[in-house]
């Protein structure tokens, strides 16, 4: 009889779903959002006390706050922009609002300052918003925890306190306060805020934990394994502000030419000034003809076409555990077209574990008092091989009998009396020995036989006597064919398997995940040849990996993603994008959602240059009002801005991995 490991089902949660905390900054907390609105109140007051014909004195000192209020602030970043020998476009704003009091516009350039000052505070809302949505993620975390001394008592400290090697309790009901292991206890822990899983996951003795994360009915107690500077909203939140301060090369173009052309603009609005003026026109005509040109041309919405979609991006990708470093990463993501994967740790789980389990006829033994008898003897040892085979009969809730007079044989096995029968454990080919018994026979072919299927062949002796062989594997990602399939429908190219298992290995798994590519065997070195191959080919490749020898080839990439659970160091630094959780499946699902920013950004660019284009025409051709200008320029400012803000939905997530942000 024999049998193979499954995964025992989820328990279904008891405890309700509950979503991020919000952490919302204050609109009047913005010094922006309390000018403009000081400037607006002054404006609304003046206005119908100038249209009501009341004298000047009453509404002219309105106007003169209201130009203060709203305009000192983008005058002096422009003044300061000047100094640098830069051309802001914040400063031309100002002068066209003077330039319309001087001609006796008053409410007309009062009217520029209030929609200037509005947008500029929309804008500092919008990016307050932006960096609230990520932020808020430390507030998952509790502000207290209960920690349990050496002595047995409980203290509540607060969270940011605890240390590594510290043991909590986390109550029914509790948010977890930091990364951890499960000590004791067994429960079900909701963790949608970071993961994006929808149903609670059980959590038992071993289990990881996360800082911020909802536990369910059952009472745990978790070793601290990170600071919670370390933990994962933290690294997140850190990341996420960091990629912030960052430029994609687009915007660095952009801003590039916003310099140029806020130059010929300037040039351009003397000119529209000065030829009409030398052919007789009115002067009060031509400067508010120019100055309406000055603020229908000027680029504020191509210069914020780029950077709010990108962050945007970063952070409703760091809400589902994808860790974008920076805006230019987010930016090259998006322009993959060849995928390069490492096998151990990125497609595999990277962790050995008992596949299968095939007592012998005649042994009188079940699959799982095989499975117990090979436990019991591998309990003491910390091979690799011997963990994958205790861990699988705890998994099956397997009672382990003491183990007595062990001994461990470095590339033979270990032995060791289990219930008065001497039992050994260990390689098919050193521990046959060459008997050409029939149990022994029956034994060697079983071990070819899984040997041949990828599996690594475990025989189990009781008193000299085969009595059964474990196939032990490291267990494919569940995620692994389908991240596969749908990162080839994305780059029109199947992704090509890098690794240094031998090839008989690499071939099988990749036959499983649908890769015909496979470079086996290699070095470091080599898989970065390989990359720069498919470079040198016109190819700009992602490397996805976990290991110190992957680093080379992901800092040689195009861009580079980490698997974080179990990534090395070196990779983690190394890499452009960390998968936090190691879910594969959100690989495509990032490229998806970088590649719909850049759609947003081109959205963003003809949005501002239809505005602009359509505003100088109307200027030029007839006579454009110096207010109907300023709401379309202001407009086009904002419409830009709240279409990148679009990608922070949760719905621009969902339709990247589904297939939808192709």
């Amino acid at each position: 009889m024999s049998s193979t490991l499954t995964e025992r089902p989820t328990p279904a949660a008891a405890a309700p779903a509950s979503g991020a905390p919000k952490r919302r900054t204050r609109v009047f907390a913005l010094p922006e959002a309390r000018w403009a609105a000081a400037a607006t109140v002054l404006f609304l007051i003046a206005l119908p006390l100038q249209l009501t014909g009341a004298p000047a004195w009453a509404w002219g000192p309105l106007y003169a706050l209201a130009y203060a209020t709203g305009g000192w602030e983008p005058a002096w970043a422009g003044l300061r922009a000047l100094k640098e020998k830069t051309l802001d476009v914040d400063l031309l704003m100002i002068v066209a609002a003077l330039g319309a009091a001087a001609v006796g516009q008053v409410m007309d350039g009062a009217l520029l300052i209030v929609i200037f000052a509005t947008s500029g505070a929309l804008e500092a809302i919008a990016t307050a918003r932006t960096a609230d949505s990520v932020r808020g993620l430390l507030d998952l975390a509790p502000a207290t925890a209960t920690r349990l001394p050496a002595d047995g008592t409980e203290e509540s400290v607060p969270t940011e306190e605890l240390a590594v090697g510290d043991v909590v309790l986390v109550r029914p009901g509790e948010r977890i306060g930091a990364d951890g292991r499960v000590l004791d206890g067994a429960s079900e822990v909701d963790q949608a805020t970071i993961t994006g899983e929808p149903l609670p996951v059980a959590k038992e003795v071993g289990d990881e934990v996360f800082a911020g994360t909802l536990n369910g009915t059952g009472a745990l107690r978790v070793r601290v394994e990170r600071d919670a500077s370390d933990s994962v909203i933290a690294r997140i939140v850190t990341m996420v502000e960091e990629a912030s301060e960052t430029k994609a090369p687009t915007q660095l173009f952009i801003e590039k030419v916003e310099q140029r052309y806020s130059i010929g603009m300037v040039v351009a609005t003397l000119a529209v000034f000065a030829i009409p003026l030398a052919f007789g026109a009115a002067l009060t005509g031509s400067l508010l003809r120019a100055m309406t040109f000055m603020i229908v041309a000027s680029p504020c919405a191509v210069v914020l076409a780029t950077m709010p979609p990108l962050l945007s991006a970063i952070a409703n990708a760091g809400r589902h555990g994808v860790l974008v470093k920076s805006a230019v990463v987010m930016e090259r993501l998006g322009q993959v077209d060849a995928v390069a994967l490492d096998k151990t740790g990125t497609l595999t789980e990277g962790t050995p574990r008992v596949t299968d389990i095939r007592p012998l006829t005649g042994s009188g033994l079940t699959g799982d008092e095989l499975l117990a008898l090979a436990a019991a003897a591998e309990h003491p040892s910390e091979h690799p091989l011997a963990r994958a085979v205790v861990d699988a009969a705890r998994t099956r809730g397997l009672t382990l009998a003491t183990a007595e007079d062990f001994a461990s044989a470095p590339g033979i096995g270990v032995t060791a009396t289990v219930d008065g029968r001497v039992v050994a454990v260990g390689a098919p080919a050193r521990l046959a020995d060459g008997a050409d018994d029939p149990l022994s026979a029956r034994a060697t072919a079983i071990a070819g036989e899984l040997e041949d299927e990828g599996r690594t062949a475990v025989l189990v002796k009781a008193d000299g006597a085969p009595v059964g062989v474990l196939g032990i594997a490291d267990r494919l990602r569940p995620d692994a064919a389908t991240t596969v399939a749908a990162l080839r429908a994305l780059t029109g190219t199947a992704p090509m398997l890098v690794t240094g298992d031998n090839e008989r290995a690499a071939t099988r798994l990749a036959e499983e995940v649908g890769i015909t590519d496979v470079r086996a065997g290699l070095l470091p070195q080599d898989k970065v040849t390989a990359v720069k191959e498919q470079e040198q080919a016109g190819r700009r490749v992602l490397v996805i990996g976990d290991g110190v020898n992957d680093a080379p080839a992901l800092a040689a990439a195009h861009t580079g993603i980490a698997m974080g659970r179990a990534g090395s160091d070196l990779a983690l630094e190394t890499a452009d994008a960390v998968i936090v959780r190691d879910e594969l499946a959100t690989v495509p699902a990032v490229v998806a959602l970088s590649r719909r920013a850049r759609g947003f950004v081109v959205q963003n660019l003809v949005i501002a240059s239809v505005f602009i284009t359509a505003l100088v025409v109307w200027d030029l051709a007839a006579t454009l009002p110096l207010p109907l200008g300023v709401l379309g320029h202001e407009g086009s400012t904002v419409i830009v801005g709240l279409n990148g803000l679009r990608l922070l939905r949760e719905a621009a997530w969902t339709k990247a991995r589904t297939g939808g942000g192709r």
